[in-house]
């Protein structure tokens, strides 16, 4: 038997699958009943025999290698076995089909265009074979299909393939086998995979999914599963697929793919259905102009379509509950989720599939929604979900549709919604929010399209109400159980969609990271886009299609979109408030336009409006409004409208007013619109007006339940008789007209919105939530039943129809992550107000964690994205619920709390910014906890006031046992955070009223046995974590732990100082950071150690200054490159602090630090210096003596041996340490500070000039740099004037204005090493450089001499009454002076050639002394010219005597008027007379008296002879300064300087006779000096040395110089010199005065003796006279015969006059004889 059943078939492959089964065919057949089949049998056998394998096949054949004829032959058994109608024969018979399909050896196209092909008659009979009922015949079929449609050799078409499905459908719906129901439902599933995903690839040979049968059961069916009926199922499938796996002929393959199918070639179909179905898909094909589609496509369009129709089929009238028909529209829909969920490119990119999914699959979902089948409604949800996920952007407009329907309907039912639909949403909304895409997507095409709804919006805020539960006292279905799982899922939505958004935010960041150039912001957008990598279905379709209507958008536009969209809605909520102000706000804002047209279009077509306020509106008298209304019925065209449908479709879009005045103008108009459209309907628009207000109030009347009496017909008729023109209007019309308002109302809309009561409770006020909730609880729509109602599906298929006329929606696809604020914006209020009351109300530990999951996730997208005032509000938000404001009320999720606070540092601390006060409060108040906890003392204990033994008790009993241990009540620190605080008090137990019990004592304990899960590590890890920070947020976290500290030690009840050392420490952390951020956070810590350091608090201020120190000691150990300033501005705040402080502790311990500090770290001390020079200087002007000296003794050491360091790498730190030593000059207690300080500075001056200070090189002379000889070798000259003199400036700028102080020491002091400097190091100044010390440095010290001087001459021109003679009190002493004019002449002197330019100068300075009021600065000046003059004599020019000399005539000249002046204040004082004796020279006693005289007059008249006296002294010291120049240097002396010198003399000679010859004058001082007992000015002896210096020089001049005295004609100078000398002396001789010309008659007279005073005068004035007698006799003959005319007269009289004197009679002899004897004689 083996061998006979292998033999069976003959030797080819077809023959060996049927031989043995059509004998196993053959056995099981009835011979009488299948006689024709068992004959067909054999034959067939015995044709098999004979048949082998060819090599080239006949491709019209249907079995591979055998031809056509042989095929149907040996086939033809087989149909007839499967339509035996017989279990036994079908078997084998599908057994054998089987394997000609599995092994690939049935090949070509089975469709119903070819009815009598052999394998379509074979398909068709396996299809009949499943109406057997045969359980195992069901399968077999099943098993046989899905080979058949698996197999890469076969292609199953049009009505072949549909009824294929038909089979599979009819074993689901009507099996009794559960497992075979879950068999063919499996199989379907696995047909349509198989269809459409060769649709997607065009082609059989397509790499199949399997189905996952558990996944089909998700929804329905799983009550079919009979224990291992899944696990059957999914091997079944499995089985059939693995068996089909074969390797194809891919020959067969090519001609079957090959084939094309235009649409022009039309499927026959046998049913009518099919028919209209092919023609009309024709049409559209052709219509579309879509060209021609493969075969395979064709009919996977065909199958989707059909398969969407089967879902649509609704049960009969008369069977409403038709279970068949439901499973079957159950299935339908989850063989479409199968397709749908498997869908590819292909349903984006032909547009025909994308309007099949349009057209029938979403009409689809419209009209089951109608249903109230879970299982339907999930269907519904999951499908729509994959079209959401993969094809929104093809299905921008249904989904805007669908999704309000379908989801919000259902989000935003709180009171009475079915609780599996809410949660089939839920769990939907889930999804959706796991997907960043989905979110953004539906954010950007919706809530910022004018034209869509605000479904993102909607999402959130639906999920808020479901989060906050039904408001109390309204009545709900919900179970409390039901209400806290919808509330916990919402949440958790909630926090999806906020870590969704910020999952979008991070990937968008990295690719803009990776793209973009640094530094660009985060705003910028990202030109290119990169797919991101996940799931399937979080792939964005439009990225993977972008040829669909998708274009990338920036955000500006959508922000543009979004906020007129906003500013749209708010005009129509200002509408639905104040219908008036909402027009006139949406006309100003430009969203609708000004004439009453658009307006009135605007009423007609916007939706949100409500219908109300149109009619309010529309009945306004004002003139616009009015003509709002009139345009508003005039859009409507009642043409051949029946007047009662006319009003019905004129009142669909508003609700009458209530007003009768403003019914009456609508319907005025109305009539007149009516019967403008419809010109014959009545006689006038009078009658249309009645009869309109007739059928109001009919309506009215038939449809309200408060009218008892209803109208009948009869008074409808009669109440309108003579309404037209006086005639009735036809009573069969009126009937009409009664019958169609009565049997339908004309409804007006309700209204759109109506108010929602608030929830409130007291965590919301403790939050402040209030405004946040009011803000997004808002308003909620009326609740709606679990079905769509019918007039809602009507509604949105007339939105469908609306949208497919109108152009494609562009959606939108944006990368800039600046969308994201705008969705913050829409949503972080809601979710805000759903985590905190979450938080607050719930202690379940997966919601409350849930819910700081959401506020991290939240304050993680605001903080990245910058938005500062929601970041606050989510950061304040967590931090005031762990509670550790009120420690004895915690809780787990308090601590929860804590930790998500240490996490959101950690994670987000870049972008925390302000709210990092908020986290680090939180910090500071965890640590405070830990320490009472642990029984430490607290920092206040330290704060205290210095007493010992108090000190010693408190440390004691703080640190008693734990207080773990021991629940004490006598420790105020525990108390005072039991009775707890408010969250922004600064200290918690701020109110110290109240009691506290033993019970809160012991929750306090308690809860702080929940703290110890927050170990030291987490706490400390946030600071340890700032090294990561980035520069802005390291600075942002410096300012606010300044911030906390601050508030810490302010503290007035428990100052704290634990921020105060985690700012060390952070300090500590980040010093490694790039100097640039450094920079920024010391800035920051600067300003906090400097405001702290000033603190009253003396303990807090002195911890502050050490820890200070502490980081100054670690920062110098850092090396500092040359020209940085770092560590200069880490010091700074000990300058501030030291120039500020008030106390004297606090400074004394600053220059203790920093002398520790540069002490111990002088190699490292760079740019501190500065720093520490400026400490030093503030303590060197300190008023405490010990800090003064402290601070000396470190800058003494410094200097002395560390000198080299301070301008290592910074050479301008030279000049600070000059300044402060300069300081220390200026101290008052102790002098020897002072020396040394002044002897530091001219050790500074050695070792500047030593050049360690910058570059020196040799140079020849020339005008920058000068070289002077020294010992025959040329030094070295710098010439960099600037940089040089940037150094020596300082210094000798500060010694010279050292001497100008009130120590006569000091200044000695200070001039000789000023002096001895510049002597010493000149050499290497340039003649520039010399300039600038002359201005700055040298003439400045003297410029004390020369303003005092200019201050009295300015004193005695201005002041009638000088009441201060002792003015000179304030100037140098005389020693100081001398030494000041000695050095300047020596330094002018040493560097003449350098400084030559300077003569001037100097010559003033010294010329200020001569000039000086005093005598000894005079004699000093004179001193000191003298030795210039001696020693640069020699080598002054013509030009430089010049100056010398004007300067010597300018100072004799201007002390003149001044002095003139003070002279006449003598003209006011009266002096008594005294006796007459007095001219004769005779005193009395009875003479002057001091009371006659006034004390002021007295003091005058006192001050006026003391400054006589050293008037004359000057002016004779000028004489005699010039007198002797002119001696010494005759030789150099041009003939105009000699001129200068005569002129000069000249003016002092007529000053000095000007004086005597004030008689009155001189009389009054000779009073005065009477009555004061003084000496009497020598004022002769002035006008005898001025004459007699004048005469000399002459004299002199024309002995030396006589070729330049005839040029000058000194000879006739000489002469009148002596006339007027001899004038003088004459005028003494006589009472009166003697005419100086000769009198030509002579007169008699008696001639008096003198008197005593007289010959006194005579006998000073004697020499002078001599002199010039010499002088005259001393003249050639010539030149004296020339004067003999002038003189002669002058000469008798001398002759007649009386002389004191014999030596005049003698002289006057000589000269008459030697002289004039000759002339008259000759």
């Amino acid at each position: 038997m083996l061998s006979t059943s292998q033999t069976l078939g003959g030797p080819s492959c077809c023959g060996r699958v049927l031989g043995p089964l059509l004998d196993k065919i053959i056995k099981n057949a009835a011979w009488r009943k299948h006689s024709h089949l068992v004959s067909s049998c054999k034959s067939a056998l015995d044709k098999l025999d004979t048949l082998t394998d060819v090599s080239i096949s006949d491709s019209a054949s249907p079995l591979r290698g055998i031809s056509l004829s042989d095929a149907e032959l040996v086939l033809h058994p087989v149909v007839l076995a499967l339509d035996a109608n017989y279990a036994k024969v079908a078997e084998p018979a599908l057994e054998c089909v089987y394997k000609l399909f599995s092994l690939g050896l049935i090949r070509g196209e089975i469709d119903s265009s070819f009815p009598n092909s052999i394998l379509f008659r074979i398909v068709q009979s396996v299809c009949k074979v499943g109406g057997i009922g045969e359980e195992a015949s069901e399968l077999a079929v099943l098993k046989v299909l899905l080979a058949a449609v698996r197999s890469p050799c076969v292609l199953i078409r049009g009505e072949c393939l549909v009824n294929v499905v038909r089979t599979c459908y009819n074993v689901y719906l009507g099996g009794v086998n559960g497992t075979n129901q879950i068999c063919a439902k499996s199989v379907l599933a696995q047909i349509v995979v198989i269809v459409f995903t060769r649709v997607e690839e065009d082609t059989v040979d397509a790499s199949i999914k399997t189905v996952s049968v558990n996944e089909l059961l998700e929804f329905t069916d799983k009550n079919l599963n009979e224990g291992s009926s899944i696990y059957f199922c999914q091997n079944f499938v499995n089985e059939v697929l693995s068996a089909c796996e074969g390797v194809p002929d891919l020959k067969l393959l090519q001609q079957i793919s090959a084939k094309e199918l235009q649409y022009g070639e039309t499927i026959g179909s046998k049913g009518e259905e099919k028919s209209e179905f092919a023609e009309r898909e024709l049409k559209e094909g052709v219509e579309s102009g879509l060209g021609g589609g493969s075969k395979i496509r064709e009919d996977g369009f065909l199958l989707f379509k059909n398969l969407c129709k089967l879902s649509m089929k609704f049960s009969s009238q008369e069977n409403p509950d038709d279970q068949i028909l439901l499973r079957g529209k159950t299935l339908s829909l989850e063989l479409l989720k199968v397709i749908m969920n498997n869908g590819g490119p292909i349903w984006r990119s032909n547009d025909r599939f994308l309007s099949a999914v349009k057209q029938y699959l979403c009409l689809s979902l419209l009209k089951n929604s109608a249903l109230s089948v879970m299982s339907i409604f999930q269907l519904q949800c999951s499908i729509f979900m994959i079209l959401l996920a993969k094809f929104r952007s093809g299905l921008k407009d249904e989904i805007g549709i669908f999704f309000p329907m379908l989801v919000l309907r259902v989000l935003e039912n709180v009171l009475q919604p079915s609780f599996l639909q809410k949660m089939t949403v839920l769990n939907m909304l889930e999804k959706i929010s796991q997907d960043s895409h989905i979110i953004i997507d539906i954010f950007v095409n919706y809530d910022c399209d004018v034209d869509a709804p605000n479904i993102f919006e909607r999402i959130v805020n639906g999920l808020l109400k479901t989060a906050l539960g039904p408001p109390p006292g309204s009545t709900t279905t919900l179970s409390l159980v039901q209400d806290i799982t919808f509330r916990h899922e919402s949440v958790k939505c909630l926090v999806s969609i906020i870590k969704s958004m910020g999952t979008w935010m991070d990937q968008q960041l990295r690719i803009g990271d990776f793209y973009l150039p640094k530094g660009l912001d985060i705003d910028t957008s990202v030109e290119s886009h990169s797919t991101p990598t996940g799931e399937d279905s979080s792939v964005c379709d439009y990225e993977s299609h972008p040829e669909m209507n998708s274009e990338l958008s920036d955000t500006a536009t959508l922000e543009q979109r979004r906020a007129y969209k906003k500013e749209l809605q708010k005009g129509i909520a200002l509408f639905n408030r104040k219908p008036s102000r909402g027009i006139e706000f949406l006309i100003n804002t430009k969203k609708v336009g000004g004439s009453p047209e658009e307006v009135a279009t605007f009423l007609k077509n916007t939706t949100g409006l409500n219908e109300t306020m149109i009619g309010d509106y529309l009945g306004e008298r004002e003139e616009f409004a009015l003509r709002v209304m009139h345009a508003y019925v005039d859009s409507f065209n009642f043409k051949s409208m029946d007047f009662g449908e006319s009003i019905r479709f004129f009142l669909r879009g508003f609700r009458l007013p209530g007003e009768a005045q403003k019914i009456d103008r609508i319907m005025e108009k109305f009539a007149e619109r009516y019967c403008k459209c419809n010109p014959n309907s009545f006689t006038s628009a009078d009658t249309a007006y009645v009869l309109a207000y007739s059928v109001i109030m009919l309506n009215t009347d038939a449809h309200n339940s408060m009218v008892k009496d209803k109208m009948t017909k009869s008074d409808f008729i009669r109440n309108n008789r003579g309404i037209d023109d006086g005639k009735d209007l036809p009573e069969e019309y009126l009937s009409a007209l009664y019958d169609q308002i009565v049997k339908n109302e004309i409804k007006m809309n309700a209204p759109s919105s109506v108010p929602q009561s608030k929830q409130v409770n007291s965590f919301n006020k403790l939050l402040a939530l209030d405004g946040i909730l009011n803000l997004v609880t808002g308003k909620q729509t009326e609740e709606k039943p679990v079905g769509a109602n019918g007039l809602l599906i009507r509604h949105i298929q007339e939105q469908f129809k609306a949208k497919s006329g109108k152009s494609e929606s562009v959606y939108h696809a944006v990368t800039d992550v600046a969308i994201l604020r705008f969705m913050v914006e829409v949503c972080w209020g809601p979710m805000l107000a759903a985590f905190s009351v979450t938080l607050d109300q719930s202690d379940d530990r997966l919601a409350t964690s849930q819910c700081l999951q959401g506020f991290r996730h939240a304050i993680h997208v605001t903080a990245v994205m910058g938005l500062q005032t929601q970041r606050d509000a989510f950061v304040t938000s967590v931090a005031k619920f762990t509670y550790l404001h009120c420690a004895a009320d915690m809780k787990q999720k308090n601590v929860d709390a804590v930790k998500a606070i240490i996490s959101i540092a950690i994670e987000d601390g870049n972008h925390l910014q302000e709210a990092w006060e908020h986290i680090l409060t939180c910090l500071s108040r965890i640590e405070h906890l830990q320490l009472l906890g642990e029984g430490a003392p607290t920092d206040a204990a330290f704060f205290t006031a210095s007493n010992p033994e108090t000190d010693e008790k408190t440390l004691k009993s703080i640190s008693l046992q734990s207080l773990k241990k021991k629940g004490t009540l006598q420790n105020p620190a525990v108390m005072a955070v039991v009775r707890g605080g408010s969250y922004d008090s600064n200290t918690v137990g701020v109110n110290t009223s109240g009691l506290v019990t033993s019970e809160q004592i012991n929750n306090f304990i308690s809860n702080l046995n929940l703290l110890d899960q927050i170990g030291s590590f987490e706490l400390n890890h946030v600071f340890a974590n700032s090294q990561r920070l980035n520069s802005e947020g390291i600075v942002a976290f410096v300012k606010a732990l300044c911030k906390v500290s601050m508030l810490e030690l302010q503290s007035p009840t428990d100052p704290r100082v634990f921020s105060l050392t985690k700012l060390v420490e952070i300090a500590h952390y980040n010093m490694n950071r790039i100097r640039l951020v450094w920079s920024r956070m010391w800035n920051v810590l600067s300003d906090f150690f400097v405001s702290v350091g000033l603190s009253e608090n003396l303990s807090v201020a002195i911890f502050v200054m050490d820890s200070l120190r502490q980081l100054a000691m670690k920062f110098l150990e850092r090396e500092e490159l040359a020209n940085y300033n770092f560590q200069n501005e880490f010091l700074r705040p000990f300058v501030i602090v030291m120039q500020k402080s008030s106390s004297a502790e606090i400074r004394e311990l600053i220059v203790r630090c920093i002398s520790q500090m540069v002490l111990s770290r002088v190699s490292n001390v760079k740019s501190g210096w500065k720093s520490v020079f400026m400490v030093f200087t503030a303590a060197a002007a300190d008023e405490r003596k010990n800090i003064v000296l402290l601070a000396f003794e470190t800058m003494e050491k410094i200097v002395r041996e560390y000198f080299p360091y301070i301008t290592e790498t910074e050479t301008t730190t030279f000049t600070d340490c000059v300044r402060c030593l300069l300081t220390f000059t200026t101290s008052r207690f102790n002098s020897d500070v002072c020396f040394n300080a002044i002897a530091f500075l001219r050790f500074c001056a050695v070792k500047l000039a030593e050049g360690g200070l910058v570059c020196t090189e040799k140079s020849s002379v020339d005008d920058l740099s000068i070289s002077v000889e020294n010992d025959g070798s040329d030094v070295q000259s710098l010439t960099d004037i600037d940089d040089y003199g940037s150094f020596w400036v300082p210094l000798l700028k500060g010694l010279s204005k050292l001497t100008s102080d009130s120590r006569s020491a000091i200044r000695k002091s200070s001039l000789e090493v000023l002096f001895n400097i510049l002597k010493d190091h000149g050499h290497l100044f340039s003649r520039s450089f010399w300039i600038i010390i002359f201005n700055s440095v040298v003439f400045p010290i003297f410029s004390g001499v020369c303003d005092k001087r200019d201050v009295l001459i300015k004193d005695e021109q201005d002041s009638q009454s000088p009441n201060s003679p002792h003015l000179e009190g304030s100037i140098w002493d005389s020693e100081t002076s001398a030494v000041a004019a000695q050095c300047l002449v020596d330094l002018f002197i040493s560097f003449f050639n350098v400084v030559r330019a300077q003569l001037p100068n100097v010559v003033s300075i010294l010329t200020g002394y001569i000039r000086s009021p005093i005598q000894g600065p005079a004699t000093t000046g004179v001193a000191a010219l003298s030795r210039l003059t001696g020693d640069l004599g020699s080598r002054f020019s013509e030009d430089e005597w010049r100056e010398v000399f004007l300067a010597l005539k300018e100072a004799a000249a201007s002390m003149v008027p001044g002095f003139m002046k003070l002279l006449r204040t003598m003209d006011d004082i009266k002096v008594p007379e005294y006796s007459l004796y007095a001219n004769t020279g005779t005193s009395s006693d009875h003479g002057l008296n001091n009371e006659d005289l006034e004390d002021d007059n007295l003091q005058t008249m006192a001050y006026i002879v003391s400054r006589m006296k050293s008037h004359i002294a000057v002016q004779l010291l000028i004489i005699q300064v010039v007198t002797d120049l002119y001696k010494t240097h005759l030789q150099f002396l041009s003939a105009a300087n000699v001129t200068i010198v005569f002129e000069m003399f000249t003016l002092v000679a007529s000053h000095a006779h000007k004086l005597n010859s004030e008689v009155a004058l001189q009389n009054k001082i000779q009073k005065a000096c009477s009555m004061l007992d003084l000496s009497y000015p020598p004022m002769v002896h002035f006008e005898n040395e001025a004459h007699q210096s004048y005469l000399n020089i002459i004299q002199n001049f024309l002995r030396d110089r006589p070729t330049v005295c005839e040029e000058m004609n000194l000879e006739s100078q000489l002469v009148a010199l002596c006339q007027k000398i001899m004038l003088i002396y004459l005028n003494c001789t006589q009472p009166q005065n003697v005419p100086e010309k000769p009198v030509k008659k002579q007169v008699t007279h008696w001639i008096l003796p003198l008197g005593s005073a007289k010959k006194e005068e005579l006998s000073a004035r004697t020499a002078l006279l001599v002199s010039a007698l010499k002088a005259l006799s001393g003249l050639d003959r010539n030149v004296f015969r020339r004067y003999i005319s002038n003189v002669f007269p002058v000469l008798v009289n001398l002759i007649r006059s009386e002389h004191s004197s014999a030596e005049v009679q003698h002289v006057l002899s000589n000269l008459f004889e030697s002289c004039i004897g000759p002339i008259i004689m000759g």
